[in-house]
Order: C-alpha cells, then sequence, then structure tokens
C-alpha cells in the first residue's frame, strides 16, 4: 500500500513538470547538530518541484540564489534526487568539491540514469567502477594529436550542412540544425558513420535518452523514463549494427583497429576575426589547427555564451567521509551538488553579470574556479577540447558566409537538462553575397 501511494504521488508530480525533469526526494535522519542550513521540503519529494520547475521556467539560478541568501552563500542544506543534498557555493565551494574527489567525495549517479544506461559491463564490473570513479588519461581520440586531425573534417561537414541546410532558405531555427550537425559530426569522428539517415535513426532517441536521464524512474507508457528506456533500445540495436559492419570492414581490409553553443555569436569583432582567418585561405583550403588557435575573441564570446546559458547546470558526488566545510557537518553517505550559478551569474566574480561581456576572458580572464561549464579537477569534461574546436568550426562557417537577425530576441529558454529555446531560436538569413 506505501508502494502505491508513493508510485501515485510520483506521477501526481510528473504530470505537473513537462519533459520529467522531476527528481525523488528521500531524507535521511542525522545524529550530526551542525548541519548546513536549510530545508528538506516536502515528505519523499522534498524541495525537487521548486528546483525542477525553476529550471523549466528558465531561471534555474533562482532556486540557487534564493537559498544562497536565505541561508548561507557557502553552503546549504536541501532535499532532491531521494537525497539529503549540501549544495556548495561560490568558487571556494567548487574548489573543495574538485579538490576531493576519491578523497572524500565520489562521483554518483541517479538511479534513472543507472537503469536507462544499465549494463553489467559498466555498472556491476569492479574495474569500470574504478575507472568510472578515476577517469584515466584522455582517450585516444580526444587527445591534440587526434583533434588536429578532425579539424579539416569538421570544416568540410560544417560546408555541407550549411549548403544543405541553411543557404538555401531565408529563415532557419539554428537549434534543431546546430544539434543536427553535431551530432552526425560526432557520429562521422567517432563511429564512422557517413550515411545521414544511420546518424538520424540514432539522434531523435539519443536526445529522448538525455531527457530522461533526470525523470521520475518509473517504466509506465507515456513517461520519460519509459521513453528513454525504448530510446536506448533503439540506439543500443542501431550501435550494434554499426559495430558490426565496422568489423566486417576492418576484417577485410585487413585492419586491426581504426582510431580516429551555439545561440549568440553576433558581435563585429568575432566576425571581422573570422573573415582575416578566410581570407588567409585557398579556394578550395580547409581550417586546421593552428587557424583554431587564433580564433581568441570568438572563444571568448563562445565562453560568454556558456557563462550565461551553460550546458549543463552542475553535477552531483555521494561524501564516502564524513567532513566539515564553513563550519558545518556534511554526513558520509550524503550527496553533494555544484552549481554553475553560484559563480557564473554572481555579481562577487562577474561584475553586472547580466550583460553579455566577451570581454571578461580576455588576458587571464575569471578567477580560478569561478566559470566551470566543464566541471573541474579530476572529473573535468574530457571533451572540452573536442567542443572547442567544434564550436570555432561551427562559427567560422556561419559568420563568414552569412549575417542574420534573430526573429523573436527574447525567446524563452528552459532547461531540460540542457538549454533549450522555446521556438528552436529562428533567425533570418541575408544571402550570401551581401555579407560584404
Amino acid at each position: 500500500m506505501d508502494l502505491f501511494f508513493s508510485d501515485l504521488l510520483y506521477l501526481t508530480v510528473l504530470s505537473t513538470i513537462s519533459h520529467g525533469i522531476i527528481f525523488l526526494a528521500y531524507h535521511h535522519k542525522s545524529s550530526n547538530s551542525k548541519l548546513p542550513p536549510g530545508r528538506k521540503g516536502w515528505p519523499i519529494i522534498g524541495e525537487t518541484m521548486q528546483f525542477a520547475l525553476a529550471a523549466q521556467r528558465g531561471n534555474p539560478e533562482r532556486f540557487i540564489n534564493d537559498r544562497m541568501n536565505k541561508y548561507s552563500p557557502e553552503v546549504f542544506r536541501t532535499s532532491l534526487m531521494e537525497e539529503n543534498m549540501a549544495v556548495m557555493c561560490g568558487a571556494p565551494g567548487n574548489k573543495f568539491l574538485f579538490s576531493n574527489e576519491n578523497k572524500l567525495v565520489t562521483s554518483w549517479w541517479h538511479r534513472s540514469m543507472k537503469k536507462i544506461l544499465y549494463f553489467p559491463s559498466l555498472f556491476d564490473n569492479p574495474a569500470t567502477q574504478d575507472q568510472i570513479k578515476t577517469p584515466s588519461l584522455l582517450p585516444e581520440f580526444l587527445k591534440p594529436e587526434a583533434l588536429k586531425h578532425y579539424v579539416a573534417i569538421m570544416d568540410l561537414m560544417a560546408g555541407m550542412h550549411i549548403d544543405m541546410d541553411w543557404a538555401p532558405y531565408r529563415e532557419v531555427k539554428v537549434l534543431p540544425l546546430a544539434k543536427k550537425y553535431a551530432f552526425a559530426l560526432s557520429c562521422r569522428l567517432f563511429m564512422k558513420v557517413d550515411d545521414p539517415q544511420s546518424a538520424a535513426r540514432i539522434s531523435h532517441p539519443f536526445e529522448l535518452i538525455m531527457a530522461g536521464f533526470l525523470s521520475v524512474p518509473l517504466d509506465i507508457p507515456g513517461t520519460a523514463f519509459n521513453r528513454a528506456i525504448k530510446a536506448r533500445n533503439i540506439v543500443h540495436k542501431e550501435l550494434l549494427a554499426i559495430i558490426n559492419k565496422r568489423k566486417m570492414e576492418l576484417a577485410q581490409k585487413g585492419n586491426s583497429a581504426a582510431r580516429d553553443f551555439l545561440f549568440h555569436m553576433l558581435l563585429e569583432a568575432n566576425k571581422n576575426e573570422q573573415m582575416e582567418i578566410a581570407k588567409s585561405k585557398g579556394p578550395e583550403e580547409c581550417l586546421n589547427w593552428d587557424d583554431i588557435q587564433k580564433m581568441r575573441y570568438s572563444w571568448n564570446v563562445a565562453n560568454e555564451t556558456m557563462r550565461l546559458t551553460p550546458p549543463v547546470q552542475g553535477a552531483f558526488r555521494e561524501v564516502i567521509k564524513n567532513f566539515t566545510y564553513a563550519g558545518f557537518t556534511i554526513p558520509k553517505g550524503w550527496k553533494t551538488h555544484w552549481n554553475v550559478n553560484t559563480t557564473h551569474r554572481n555579481p562577487k566574480y562577474f561584475p553586472d553579470p547580466e550583460r553579455f561581456d566577451p570581454s571578461r576572458f580576455e588576458g587571464r580572464g575569471p578567477e580560478p574556479f569561478t566559470f566551470v561549464p566543464f566541471g573541474g579537477g579530476p572529473r573535468m569534461c574530457p571533451g572540452r577540447e573536442y567542443a572547442r574546436a567544434q564550436v570555432l568550426v561551427f562559427i567560422h562557417n556561419i559568420v563568414t558566409k552569412f549575417k542574420w537577425e534573430r526573429i523573436h530576441p527574447n525567446e524563452k529558454i528552459s532547461y531540460n537538462p540542457s538549454p533549450i529555446t522555446a521556438k528552436g531560436f529562428p533567425i533570418c538569413l541575408q544571402p550570401p553575397e551581401n555579407i560584404y
């Protein structure tokens, strides 16, 4: 009976929050008397509803800032995802968590994510668990040596993408097209998939998987979690087919192995930088790694975009040893959370934080641990340099070929968990011949 009412409550919450961005809350009693200040919220769901609604309404920072102001700018307590949660705030909080990976805290996977990605070899094998908790050196395909070879392919694919999906039209939606390009590029570079139809068959299910990562783990038709499970099975089937095809191709060739943000970008200085690089290239000459290193201002623009619209809101850790932070006890078994909004929009670190200003990243740039779109410490995103190259190549191809105007300057952005524009970020393009 208790389980029935719990499931009923989960469904009620799910119907209130779209896209399944709901976490379940669960509260553990503690004998510690000096826990961080805060509140546990409602029974079972804790403050999950407020957390999810803030993201859905496009103001994820509100949940964080309200509690920092009310309880503590250093650390506060809440209840999310079935756990007591200590939210570590500001650059000191980020530094503390990033510096204590596998000492005081370790990686933690929400059970929806574990079920969606469940493979015995991944979660049940001690060897792979150690690799998850302590990432080794960069995989070969993400090392600078490999990235240098990717730039020309990125440039060629960006050009073909623009010729096919941008140039024939006066109005386009940037978000779905940018996703299409990014996914097709990843398939080409990492899986050797050249067929656009094969990439498309994986693309939509992959988005459903991502949307289900932070959903209520109820495998009932119509729920985000159920859609993610079905999508996982589709992707798994497609990937097996791709792998088997590659094995056959490699066997026939006698080879043993094969290695191999996007919203704003509207500033004149960005265009000038890219035009100078374009003028230095021959008619059929592709971009190379040296060209990427010259795009300093363009990367400043991208960084400022990620500061205001980060690709992820933060991450979670599990406490593996009692510790004290800012005078408060964080018990073993609790979960911790670092969130970009404790620094990215904090005037202490970024004066006039709502103003779009790429010059913030000139010279030495922001203070350490204040700009964290890729995380930090041992678990910093290993694909950050790949993302930089991909974004800069994309920017180069767009700003050297078009001028444009936004159709909805005040378009709403929500998070699920990555940023999503309400209307797909439509723009009006001017013909390429008018760019000069």
